[in-house]
């Protein structure tokens, strides 16, 4: 009996000509370098990040031969009334979503009793509601062609229980949650749903720290691979799973952290 394989050729399963991704939190530490590998990879890319001086330094960063292929667009993601329509009209001008990528969140860090209900409100809107609204915007599309990548970015923070966190914390669960469901539903339609959970990363989150040198210690203290986590690490495995490479991985966690949590 023959047996029909499908080969490709080396390097082209992780292309993604053609493929237009929405990505939320585009320009941030860890979203431009991620931006920048996707446009390299071939991809439309839908950038939406609300910061004035990250946008100017993606724009900036962004070759001109993938110029063209670069939508930024400044949303607040807060405003879940008016994102639907801001969602709808930016998938008419790109052709639709054929990734999506949850990335922006809220991350203020104090005692569970300091936040105010709508401050704990505010940061449910942008780290879960409004990912829920790009998924809802992508999904007519991603069923249409019968195939669709998202990836929800987590946190370890989740695993871990991180003190003076708890709204993040409960929204990074809330995407791992989404990403087991949402895979169980959408995979009938050819669309894969991950998540991955990022460790300490020397970005602006950082800041909120009040020993930057001690954290540091405590970071490679706890981790098995000691040196501190790039950019690249979160862009490559993105790419991954947004790719062929990755089309029979769905509902997983992915922890790239350097080996700091394990489970």
């Amino acid at each position: 009996m023959n047996k029909t394989v499908t080969m490709t050729t080396p390097g082209s399963a992780d292309k993604l000509a053609g493929k237009t991704v929405l990505y939320t939190g585009a320009a941030g530490g860890l979203g431009m370098t991620t931006t920048l590998r996707l446009l390299e990879a071939g991809a439309r890319v839908a950038a939406i990040d609300n910061d004035p001086t990250k946008r100017e330094e993606l724009v900036e960063a962004v070759p001109e031969a993938d110029a063209s292929r670069l939508f930024l667009r400044d949303f607040d993601l807060s405003d879940t009334d008016a994102l639907p329509e801001k969602l709808e009209a930016l998938a008419a001008e790109t052709g639709g979503f054929d990734v999506v990528i949850n990335n922006a969140a809220m991350y203020p860090a104090r005692a569970f009793e300091d936040y105010s209900i709508e401050e704990y409100r505010e940061i449910q809107r942008v780290n879960v509601e409004s990912h829920l609204m790009c998924v809802r915007a992508a999904l007519p599309g991603m069923k249409a062609r019968q195939w669709g990548r998202i990836v929800n970015i987590a946190s370890i923070t989740f695993y871990g229980g991180w003190q003076h966190l708890a709204p993040y914390v409960q929204s990074k669960g809330a995407l791992i949650g989404l990403t087991r469901a949402w895979a169980r539903e959408f995979g009938k339609y050819g669309v894969t749903v991950n998540a991955i959970s990022p460790g300490a990363f020397p970005t602006d989150a950082e800041k909120i720290h009040a020993d930057p040198e001690g954290y540091n210690r405590y970071v490679l203290e706890n981790q098995s691979v000691q040196r501190r986590g790039h950019a690249g690490d979160i862009a490559g495995t993105i790419l991954f799973l947004a790719s062929e490479n990755a089309s029979f991985i769905t509902g997983q966690t992915i922890n790239v952290d350097g080996g700091w949590v394990m489970q």
